[in-house]
């Protein structure tokens, strides 16, 4: 059993088509867990240390025999403020996938109340007059019309940690 470490049906939904065409034997389940990093994760690290415990909780499930993490972050550099998501695949037998995915530059008013300490998808859901539009199409879809929808974002980044699955034999387990 794949065990994801979220309830968000905008995470669920992108890993249940990845692993339905790759590993279709395979029963996902979401669950809540951790992800003991701020609500808003802030650079690539902490964003990364995000999905990686989500990874980890996720595997530690009773049937679990693999983990999956899904984290969102920010990152602040001389050209604004970009969203990015990571994703963290683990399996019981110790191999280990992972990718970040696509960025996309925020607005400026966003950038601003995200470095005063606001979390993202609240910032989105107040700017548009919206509630939970994380568990929807999320700022991507609403930054892009919807062009890109934020399933895409996360099936993207779940597809780029999939090759230590995909292709073992270029993946040597440590």
């Amino acid at each position: 059993m794949l065990v994801v470490g979220s309830t968000n049906p905008a995470k669920l939904e992108p890993v249940r088509l990845v692993f339905a065409e790759l590993f279709p034997e395979l029963e996902i389940r979401g669950v809540e867990v951790p992800s003991g990093v701020p609500d808003q994760p802030i650079g690539y690290e902490e964003t990364f240390l995000g999905a990686e415990n989500r990874a980890k909780a996720a595997l530690a499930q009773p049937g679990a025999s693999w983990g999956l993490g899904l984290e969102a972050g920010v990152e602040f550099n001389t050209y604004g403020s970009w969203l990015f998501n990571i994703a963290v695949v683990l399996r019981a037998d110790g191999r280990r996938g992972m990718a970040r995915g696509g960025s996309v530059l925020l607005p400026p008013v966003v950038g601003e109340r995200l470095r005063g300490g606001q979390e993202l998808g609240l910032v989105m859901d107040d700017l548009m007059g919206q509630k939970d539009t994380k568990k929807g199409s999320g700022a991507v879809g609403i930054l892009t019309l919807s062009r890109v929808e934020r399933v895409e974002f996360w099936r993207h980044t779940i597809e780029l940690a999939l090759p230590p699955f995909l292709r073992p034999e270029l993946y040597p387990l440590e």
